[in-house]
């Protein structure tokens, strides 16, 4: 297909300057703006003229045209959408596209309403990452809607004074209190619908909750939010708070898990094994004869998963020595036999509490 000359199109001279072919594509782009002009090729010739103003108004690409014709912008211009040539040019409308279809065009970016709901999670399912499938109330186009253009602010969403003042002339722009700035209102609306076109429906959403995640942190599910008004634009997201449930024996900190483990007095002094908690199951833990109360053990790896996925935390186990507050006389009496021997008279620590502390959140 042979192309026409773009200062044909644009029907300037090729000496014409940079104002002069501005002008000339803001004339033929208001005489054949698609939603003005009915005519069946109007939408076409307002691509053409699109074309030429990105090749000529460039003064690179003017010149290659210039010296070798269409051949030199292949590729430069091809394809041009309406969307485009809005998103490209649109700025040098002005007031001009005062009407529906600039309005329609740059509407395009509207996002809807995000909406937010609450998660809980279990220990084990923080630590695994789960999938749910939650029911989702979201507001979206309802069938049925018929939408006319707001005469108020000819489809703009803006309305624009001009007053004279003693400085000269002002302009100033507000939204339009009719269609609310949409460009858009509402002929005719069906039953349960509000005045955006937007309708209240149930939806089961799919949402996936990676290992780690923290109590306060927030996922974004991307369109699963409510509709734009009158479903032009984009769905708003799904923000997903994540609350966890406590368990009932370990207790959270950050990646680490915290567990007590009460042990009698005859194992602490003699050593003994214990099955502990962890989060997903249990473990088999050595008890060491002579183990002191406040001892903490740790088990690596036993812990929470970073939510970069890099390792995992560990599990602490703090070991408290549990002393009986009631004894029968053989027990007395066994006690009054070995209290003053020597193995039995408590020996001060090598290391200080804090020391120990410090030593097993560093190491």
């Amino acid at each position: 297909m042979i192309k026409k000359d773009y200062y044909e199109i644009l029907g300037i001279s090729r000496d014409a300057s940079t104002d002069e072919i501005k002008k000339a594509y803001r004339k033929l782009a208001l005489k054949y703006h698609p939603d003005k002009n009915k005519e069946k090729q109007a939408e076409e010739k307002f691509k053409e003229a699109a074309e030429a103003y990105d090749i000529l108004s460039n003064p690179e690409k003017k010149k290659r045209y210039d010296k070798f014709g269409h051949s030199s912008s292949q590729g430069d211009s091809g394809g041009m959408n309406m969307e485009d040539i809005f998103t490209n040019f649109g700025d040098i409308f002005g007031d001009a596209f005062s009407f529906s279809g600039f309005s329609n065009y740059k509407k395009k970016n509207i996002k809807g309403s995000d909406l937010r709901i609450k998660v809980k999670l279990t220990l084990n399912e923080i630590l695994k990452g789960i999938e749910k499938k939650m029911k989702v109330q979201r507001m979206k186009m309802a069938k049925g809607v018929e939408l006319i253009f707001c005469k108020n602010c000819n489809g703009t969403g803006q309305i624009t004074r001009v007053t004279n003042t003693i400085l000269g002339i002002m302009h100033t722009t507000t939204t339009c209190s009719i269609c609310g700035g949409l460009g858009k209102k509402s002929e005719r609306l069906p039953k349960g619908v509000n005045n955006q076109g937007l309708k209240k429906k149930e939806e089961l959403v799919s949402i996936t909750i990676p290992p780690g995640v923290t109590e306060g942190i927030q996922l974004k599910i991307s369109g699963k939010g409510n509709d734009a008004p009158f479903g032009n634009g984009i769905p708003g997201d799904l923000i997903v708070v994540i609350e966890e449930i406590p368990h009932e024996k370990l207790k959270r900190e950050g990646k680490n898990l915290h567990y007590d483990l009460y042990i009698s007095f005859p194992d602490a002094v003699l050593g003994a094994y214990e099955e502990v908690p962890t989060g997903d199951g249990k473990a088999r833990l050595k008890i060491d004869a002579g183990t002191q109360s406040g001892k903490t053990l740790r088990l690596k790896g036993k812990g929470l998963p970073f939510l970069e996925g890099y390792g995992r935390g560990d599990l602490l186990i703090h070991i408290i020595v549990w002393t009986p507050k009631k004894l029968n006389e053989e027990q007395k009496k066994m006690f009054q036999q070995i209290k003053n021997e020597e193995n039995f008279i408590p020996q001060k620590s090598e290391k200080s509490f804090f020391e120990k502390v410090r030593e097993m959140f560093s190491s």
